[in-house]
């Protein structure tokens, strides 16, 4: 892939630059209700100038962006200290699954209030037992009339107390085998019988929640791809999750590493042979990393879908990412470990990378037999 720009990209570049320099997005509250309120509303900002949804067609509110202007995006955004979207979930999930499986009705009522953040949405996939076995779901939805009713329980479900939709995949089939009796649904969550129970987390938030669902109701309107189609349905949404947000982790990479090489700059360790070599190594691993995630792209392009290299680049980010902060904390000492201190933060909260958005086993298992062509393990 040419990694330099053409002068439509350049042009591109540059006018998000000025728009982000005109537009800060502010300091980072200190409140998580407060967080959330602060991205909800940066994204309500980016939306009136055109850019919330830059890799959307112009007729859903996007720009069109081509592949390399949404990286682009993605690199500015992370550039700037600006947060990414409240919505980044509908964004980058619900939308393009929508765009690609919807009715022209589904994607006229949804679309619209995901690129304004009116409408949030949350993911519902994992569950208690399923763990990476996605395919094991239980949660079940059963067709009466022109509704569903769906029980059951999802966990680590990203903002889902901020949440008006849920891209909720259930079984509705318990006679076909495991991967074809899946449905997708597009379900309401507010509704008293979906109950949000936010999980506190070792940073002291709760990013993530279970979900308890009780007899929810789902109009058959909302079954998004047919009944029974779900797997492929909820394959489209994966493989956008692990490609959307390539870009932006390896810049927010490179800017910690650039904290560390700064701090360790001021206190005269640059000198020390074995800092130099450590701090050489991840700064290798995070070219490495922003290579594959333009390599993606090259896939993408001959494709014309994400493939298995949106695995790899999360699997290199989260496991670079938990490497890079226990370094600074090495590097640091007891300072580093205090409450308050931006460190302390970065390195209790790198600590899920290697679970969320997809563990390191799967996702290594994805890379060995789509990648590298290796027999399947069972």
């Amino acid at each position: 892939m040419d990694l330099t720009y053409d002068a439509r990209e350049l042009e591109f570049r540059d006018e998000l630059r000025t728009w982000l320099a005109d537009n800060p997005a502010g300091e980072l509250p200190a409140e998580e209700d407060s967080i959330y309120a602060w991205r909800r509303d940066f994204q309500r900002r980016l939306a009136a100038g055109g850019w919330a949804a830059v890799h959307w067609p112009r007729e859903y509110g996007g720009r069109g962006a081509t592949l390399t202007e949404s990286a682009i995006f993605f690199e500015e955004l992370a550039r700037a200290g600006a947060p990414l979207p409240a919505n980044a979930l509908g964004l980058l999930l619900a939308g393009p699954t929508i765009m690609t499986w919807g009715t022209q009705e589904q994607k006229d009522r949804f679309l619209s209030p995901i690129v304004t953040a009116d409408e949030i949405w949350c993911q519902g996939f994992s569950e208690p037992e399923a763990g990476s076995d996605f395919a094991a779901l239980k949660t079940r939805a059963v067709k009466r009339g022109e509704e569903w009713i769906v029980t059951g329980q999802k966990v680590w479900t990203s903002g889902a107390q901020y949440s008006k939709w849920c891209m909720l995949v259930a079984r509705t089939d318990t006679d076909a085998p495991k991967h074809k009796g899946l449905s997708y649904f597009l379900m309401d969550m507010e509704q008293e019988a979906v109950q949000v129970r936010p999980l506190r987390q070792i940073t002291g938030e709760s990013e993530f929640n279970e979900l308890f669902i009780e007899e929810a109701r789902i109009p058959d309107a909302n079954l998004l791809g047919g009944a029974g189609n779900g797997w492929k349905v909820a394959l489209t949404t994966l493989m956008n999750e692990r490609a959307g947000l390539a870009f932006f982790l390896q810049v927010r990479l490179r800017q910690l590493l650039d904290r560390v090489l700064a701090e360790a700059a001021e206190r005269d360790l640059l000198e020390d042979a074995a800092i130099a070599e450590r701090l050489g190594e991840l700064h290798l691993k995070a070219e490495v990393l922003r290579l594959t995630a333009y390599r993606g792209l090259t896939a993408i392009e001959k494709y014309g879908q994400p493939g298995p290299e949106g695995s790899l680049t999360k699997w290199m980010w989260s496991e670079t990412n938990q490497q890079l902060t226990q370094f600074a904390a090495d590097l640091f000492g007891p300072d580093a470990l205090r409450a308050g201190n931006p460190w302390s933060y970065e390195l209790l909260r790198a600590r899920g990378n290697t679970i969320e958005g997809g563990t390191t086993e799967i996702l290594k298992n994805i890379v060995a037999e789509r990648v590298l062509g290796l027999p399947k393990a069972r």
